[in-house]
């Protein structure tokens, strides 16, 4: 059995002269959560469309399931996908919207209101979609893109414009369906989300894949940060100081000194700090969150690049 769901090598889109998506390669194993992260513009939406035959790539190769994404008939009965939001009747109401959605595509009946429990809306099938929060139409989204049973589900920004509470629930559901054995490949700009869900990542950033692996193996290559809070705040200059003589760089956060240095460095610093007459109340290291690894990673890129 195949164990990539998608693999993909210098896919290239352009158009014109704009090159929307330059030589993408990466791979998303079967049975995980993927997270596809960049900004707006990055070529997330046109990469998706070249993986569900939408569009012809102008150069590269890919599979998905097995299957050369040059014959999407042979894989598209096995995926499910949701991108730029749900379009249904407005009238109709969400189970009914699931009916016709089943009927067009030979999938069985039976499968609705099951299908509505699983993304939370098994009270809610009766009403009529215009009536729907947007929370409530991005799930009946996903159920509809769970109708052919999808050994991989491609959803494209599932929680755009949603409120918290919204996107919490679009989290715990495509946990849920992760748990289930179901792939899912997710798009979305709001990194902070993808972080907690995702098992692997593919980065992008102006349509170059700038990292694709495992989350933590992304996370934990970054510099730590040492987050060091003396227990009067008189003391927190003579910190910064230290940290500035050692040669690491410092940023003063609420109250406390964010010094850029490796975890193990930490004794040091408590020692020099009590050599100094500073008791320290809290000394951590934190590593940076997935937005601030992106943020430093482009910055580099910017840096280096033309």
């Amino acid at each position: 059995m195949n164990s990539l769901a998608i693999s993909v090598s210098n896919l290239t889109k352009i158009y014109g002269e704009r090159s929307a998506v330059s030589q993408a390669s990466f791979e998303v194993p079967m049975g995980t959560v993927c997270g596809f992260v960049g900004p707006n513009g990055s070529g997330k939406t046109t990469t998706i469309r070249m993986l569900l035959g939408l569009i012809t790539p102008s150069a590269g190769t890919g599979s998905v399931l097995g299957e050369s994404i040059s014959h999407p008939q042979r894989y598209l009965p096995q995926v499910g996908a949701m991108i730029e939001g749900p379009a249904f009747y407005p009238a109709l109401t969400g189970a009914e919207n699931l009916k016709v959605l089943a009927n067009l595509g030979g999938y069985p009946i039976s499968r609705v209101q099951g299908l509505l429990e699983q993304v939370g809306l098994g009270d809610r099938g009766g009403g009529k979609f215009k009536t729907y929060s947007l929370g409530m139409k991005q799930r009946l989204g996903i159920a509809a893109a769970l109708l052919p049973q999808p050994k991989l589900l491609i959803l494209d920004e599932p929680t755009n414009g949603l409120d918290p509470s919204g996107i919490q629930e679009i989290r715990e559901l495509l946990k849920e369906l992760a748990s289930d054995g179901t792939t899912v490949f997710v798009s979305s700009h709001l990194l902070s989300e993808l972080e907690m869900i995702s098992e692997y990542l593919v980065m992008l950033r102006l349509g170059k894949v700038l990292f694709s692996g495992r989350t933590q193996d992304l996370l934990s290559a970054q510099q730590p940060i040492l987050v060091a809070k003396p227990e009067y705040a008189i003391d927190l200059g003579k910190i910064v100081e230290i940290a500035r003589v050692c040669g690491h760089e410092v940023s003063v956060v609420e109250g406390a000194a964010n010094i850029s240095a490796p975890s193990d460095w930490s004794a040091s610093l408590n020692r020099m700090a009590f050599e100094a007459g500073v008791t320290l109340s809290t000394l951590t290291s934190v590593l940076p969150t997935l937005e601030e690894t992106f943020f430093e990673m482009t910055n580099n890129e910017s840096a280096g690049g033309e």
